[in-house]
C-alpha cells in the first residue's frame, strides 16, 4: 500500500497521521522544525500547545467544545488521549502539562510501526508523485507553500491577515429593538438585522470604543499593516467621532418599524453568517478589543443588551483557505483531489477543533485509501457541524475562521419539560449534546460496516 503524506507536526497534523496508522496506512510525517523554526514555536516537539495549556471546557453536555471532546475520544483521538493522561487541575476545563503532552504525542508516533517522520520543509506544493496528502500546516504555514498553495487555487483563495468582526446567536437579539431590513430594501429587503442608535447612545458608544483596553499586536504581527478595507472598528472611530456614522454604522436607507417618525443617528447592521441562519456577524465591527472590553462595549448596541457571542473580533496575521469555496465535504481541495487540507488552515479556530479536523482528514484519506470511502459525521454533530462550516455551511463571501458552538448546529426540535414549557437557555444545550452523541454512535457504526 503506498504511503500516506502529512505535511504539519501540530496538533491536526499529529491526529490525521495516528488516525492513518491506526487504519493500517503508512504514513510519512514532515515537520519542518527545527531545520526551518517559526515565530511562534520555542520548541521542536510535535503537538506542541504554543499560546495556552488549556483546551477549554470539558463539559459534554452544556458546552460544544467539551462535546467535540467527547466525540474525539469516541473516535480514539490521540490528541485526546494524551490530554487526558497529561490532565492538570484546572476546574471543568481540559488543561495539560504542555511539555508531558507534546512529549507523550511524539512518542506515540515515533513508536507506532507504520509512522516516519521526516524533519524537512516542504517548500513548495507536494511533488505529483504523491498520490494522497494531508496538507496541516497551521496558521503559520512557510512563505513558499502558502504562496504556492495560493498560485493554484487563486489571489483571493487565501488569507494572510485576519480581520474577525464578532458573531452573535441571532436568539439573543432583542427584536423588540432590531428589526430585518436591507438599506433601500435591496436584495430580498431584509438580508441584515438593524440596530438602531440616537446621538447620545452614538457618542457613547464611540468615547466606549476610544477608551476601551485593547489587545496588542505579538512581536511577529507587528509588520503586518492595517488593510483600508478592514480596519479595526476603533481606529475608525479615533479618526473622527462621525467617522462611523458616515461609514458602517450610516443610518440612510432605513427605517425603524419600532419608532417610524425618528430617524436613527446610526445603526449597526449584523449580516447572516452561515447558511442556518443561527449566527449573524456585526458587520465592519473587526477589532484589536480585549475580550471582555468587547462583550461589555457591544452590549450598549440596542438590541444586544444580552447579546451572546459565538466569536469575538480580532485581528491578527493567520493563513486559511476560503475552504467553503475551494474544499469538498471530505477536506479534498476541489481542483487538486489528492491533497487534502486539515486544521487551523481550513479556517477552523483553536486547538481542538484544529485535532478535529484533523481526525477526520485522517479518517478520510485512510477510507480512500482502503477502497471503503468514509460520509462526513452528520451534521448534528460537533464533528459534523464543524467540518459543514469549512466545508460549505459558512458563506464564501464573509468566512472567517470559527470555534465550535452550538450556533453551527441544526436547531434540535422543541421538546417540553415535566411542567409542560418549552426547553429554553441553558438545559436546551443537553438537547443538542444528547442527539449529537446519538447520532454520532451512528455514523460509526455504519462506518464499520462499510469498512468489513
Amino acid at each position: 500500500m503506498k504511503k500516506i503524506h502529512v505535511i504539519g507536526g501540530g496538533l491536526a497534523g499529529c491526529e490525521a497521521a495516528w488516525q492513518l496508522a491506526q487504519a493500517g496506512i503508512p504514513v510519512i510525517l514532515h515537520e519542518m522544525r527545527p531545520v526551518r523554526p517559526t515565530e511562534a514555536h520555542s520548541t521542536d516537539k510535535l503537538a506542541e500547545l504554543v499560546c495556552s495549556n488549556s483546551l477549554r471546557s470539558d463539559d459534554a453536555e452544556y458546552n460544544a467544545v467539551g462535546l467535540l471532546h467527547e466525540e474525539m475520544r469516541r473516535c480514539n483521538s490521540l490528541i485526546l488521549a494524551k490530554a487526558d493522561a497529561h490532565k492538570v487541575p484546572a476546574g471543568g476545563a481540559l488543561a495539560v502539562d504542555r511539555e508531558g503532552f507534546s512529549e507523550a504525542v511524539q512518542q506515540a508516533l515515533e513508536d507506532h510501526p507504520l509512522v516516519e517522520i521526516r524533519r524537512e520543509e516542504i517548500a513548495g506544493l507536494p511533488p505529483e508523485d504523491w498520490d494522497s496528502v494531508i496538507i496541516a500546516t497551521g496558521p503559520l504555514t512557510s512563505a513558499p507553500l502558502a504562496q504556492a498553495i495560493r498560485d493554484l487555487t487563486g489571489e483571493e483563495s487565501l488569507a494572510f491577515f485576519d480581520a474577525i468582526a464578532p458573531i452573535v446567536h441571532k436568539d439573543s437579539i432583542d427584536f423588540s429593538k432590531a428589526w430585518f431590513q436591507s438599506r433601500y430594501d435591496k436584495g430580498t429587503g431584509s438580508d441584515y438585522i438593524n440596530c438602531p442608535m440616537d446621538r447620545e447612545q452614538y457618542y457613547a458608544f464611540i468615547d466606549a470604543l476610544i477608551a476601551g483596553e485593547k489587545t496588542p499586536f505579538k512581536d511577529w504581527e507587528k509588520d503586518t499593516p492595517y488593510f483600508e478595507g478592514c480596519l479595526p472598528i476603533e481606529v475608525m472611530a479615533e479618526r473622527g467621532r462621525d467617522t462611523l456614522a458616515f461609514g458602517p454604522m450610516k443610518p440612510v436607507g432605513l427605517t425603524n418599524p419600532h419608532n417610524p417618525t425618528v430617524k436613527p443617528f446610526a445603526i449597526v447592521q449584523l449580516r447572516q453568517d452561515n447558511a442556518l441562519g443561527t449566527l449573524y456577524n456585526i458587520v465592519g465591527f473587526q477589532t484589536k478589543l480585549k475580550y471582555g472590553e468587547q462583550t461589555r462595549i457591544f452590549r450598549m448596541i440596542p438590541g444586544l443588551e444580552n447579546a451572546e457571542f459565538a466569536r469575538l473580533g480580532g485581528i491578527h496575521r493567520n493563513t486559511f483557505l476560503n475552504s467553503p469555496r475551494l474544499l469538498d465535504k471530505t477536506l479534498r481541495l476541489k481542483c487538486r483531489p489528492a491533497l487534502r487540507f486539515a486544521g487551523q488552515v481550513t479556517g477552523c479556530e483553536g486547538y481542538v477543533e484544529s485535532a478535529a479536523i484533523g481526525l477526520l482528514a485522517g479518517l478520510f484519506a485512510a477510507g480512500e485509501a482502503k477502497g471503503a470511502p468514509v460520509s462526513p459525521p452528520p451534521v448534528t454533530t460537533a464533528l459534523g457541524a464543524l467540518l459543514n462550516h469549512v466545508t460549505g455551511g459558512a458563506e464564501a463571501e464573509t468566512f472567517q475562521p470559527m470555534n465550535i458552538n452550538f450556533g453551527l448546529f441544526p436547531e434540535p426540535e422543541e421538546q417540553k419539560d415535566e411542567r409542560g414549557k418549552r426547553i429554553r437557555g441553558r438545559e436546551r444545550k443537553v438537547l443538542y449534546s444528547r442527539r449529537a452523541l446519538a447520532d454520532l454512535a451512528v455514523w460509526m457504526e455504519n462506518r464499520s460496516l462499510a469498512a468489513e
